[in-house]
């Protein structure tokens, strides 16, 4: 049994798919194919369950993952601890980011990070908040962006990055324009367009709605902000939007609070507790750059 083995055996489960982790570990499917194959006759075991509709676990499969992620870390970290003991930090860090989410800060981090550590790979990948919670708790995401309803995570380590409430935005000439107040219920009297389910604005959406027995009828879902505002100045749907994502849009479309939606949308990077130096030391260039400046 070899590392490379393992490593290949991981990628397929979490990518559920040989193409997608044969680009992941970035060799030929076959490749992936002969070496999962030669892993399996050696454990006399299947691993995976194929059709054609994709790859899933066997039962032998799901348990031999968690071993397997165990043995990849602990080889992984003979490498850190010999790179931290001759001053330098390899191996690779894998970042989640919410979809649609364009905050500069974060990636002047990572453009820091890569200029000082340089021998460590970046891995990037979107997904909805939900999707990437769950990467962050198994382990498949060393840290993630992500977007949530008034509070991080309790089980993950979380620094705050955006606190704001629910806004409501329309084109100059639309009903609402009248109105310097509004709420909930006003909003709803409207189609709407907002981002998708697993996100943190849809979930301060929906558990508002749902705590006043209102029934929005969302039309349009888009997972970027610009989305949402192109199709809101078209006179599609209102958009409901984070404070500060709305702000982007005051040239050419009105935003107004919504007045009884208390509870915050956050936008949050999270982490499980690690010992991968690389992962400490990202989360340092980010607390750095998401510093308020004196």
């Amino acid at each position: 049994m070899e590392l490379r083995q393992l490593e290949y055996f991981v990628a397929v489960a979490e990518e559920r798919n040989f193409t997608r982790a044969a680009e992941r570990v970035h060799i030929s499917q076959s490749g992936v194919s002969a070496q999962i194959r030669q892993l399996e006759r050696e454990l006399g075991a299947e691993l995976f369950e194929r059709s054609a509709r994709g790859v899933t676990l066997s039962v032998a499969g799901k348990a031999a993952l968690e071993y397997a992620r165990a043995a990849l870390a602990a080889a992984g970290s003979v490498g850190q601890a010999v790179g931290e003991v001759t001053d330098l930090i390899r191996g690779r860090v894998i970042i989640g980011m919410v979809v649609g989410c364009t905050i500069t800060p974060l990636f002047d981090a990572l453009a820091a990070f890569h200029r000082a550590h340089p021998g460590v790979e970046i891995a990037l990948r979107e997904n909805n908040s939900d999707a990437l919670t769950h990467d962050v708790r198994t382990g498949a995401t060393d840290l993630a962006l992500i977007g949530v309803a008034e509070t991080t995570p309790e089980d993950l380590e979380a620094m705050t990055i955006i606190d704001e409430r629910l806004v409501a935005i329309f084109p100059p000439d639309h009903p609402l324009a009248a109105r310097s107040r509004i709420t909930l219920s006003d909003v709803t009297a409207h189609p709407i367009t907002c981002m998708p389910p697993g996100t943190g604005l849809r979930t301060v959406l929906d558990r508002a709605c749902a705590a006043r027995d209102l029934h929005p009828r969302i039309t349009l879902e888009a997972g970027a902000a610009d989305a949402i505002a192109d199709l809101t100045a078209r006179g599609l749907a209102v958009g409901v939007l984070s404070q500060s994502m709305a702000s982007r849009y005051a040239d050419r479309l009105l935003a107004r609070t919504i007045a009884d939606v208390k509870t915050p949308a956050l936008l949050a990077l999270v982490w499980k507790h690690t010992h991968n130096p690389a992962v400490r030391e990202l989360l340092t260039h980010t607390r750095r750059a998401f510093a308020p400046t004196p």
